[in-house]
């Protein structure tokens, strides 16, 4: 059977989750881990297209420049579960998830968290994929009162 290829986003975002992964990881700067995945771990033929790796690459630096405003509402949210304390992608893919839904007004916030939900069936577990919707959707309900006038 033909595998349809995937939405340009989607692939852009498994690409940041994974520039954020080396970047947890690793301990290096955020736009060098970007530059390592597209030159040394893209695992396609073809080079990423510009407009995905733009993409991908600003979501993972704007993700980290935003953690002191990201990880507070993940913590409230999960009550006495510090971020540090969750399983690292499922930490990065919330992460993601809440910088997007801050910065992407454009964006609705239901195609965000479909779009972390199917990171976390393709990185994590379906655990996983229970606990980032739940906080998700507590999340969004939060961002989207804070901005009701």
């Amino acid at each position: 059977m033909a595998r349809t290829p995937k939405d340009p986003r989607h692939r852009a975002r498994e690409a940041a989750l994974q520039i954020l992964y080396q970047w947890d990881i690793g301990g290096r700067a955020v736009d060098k881990s970007a530059d390592t995945f597209f030159t040394r771990q893209w695992p396609d033929v073809d080079e990423a297209p510009d407009e995905l790796r733009a993409f991908a690459t600003r979501l993972a630096v704007d993700t980290v420049d935003r953690m002191a405003d990201i990880d507070p509402l993940i913590a409230e949210t999960a009550e006495r579960w510090r971020p540090e304390r969750m399983a690292v992608l499922d930490r990065l893919i919330l992460r993601m998830a809440v910088c997007e839904m801050l910065r992407d007004r454009d964006t609705p916030a239901a195609v965000v968290i479909n779009e972390s939900l199917e990171l976390a069936r393709t990185f994590s577990t379906e655990e996983s994929v229970k606990f980032i919707n739940g906080m998700l959707d507590a999340i969004r309900k939060k961002i989207e009162a804070a901005r009701r006038p």
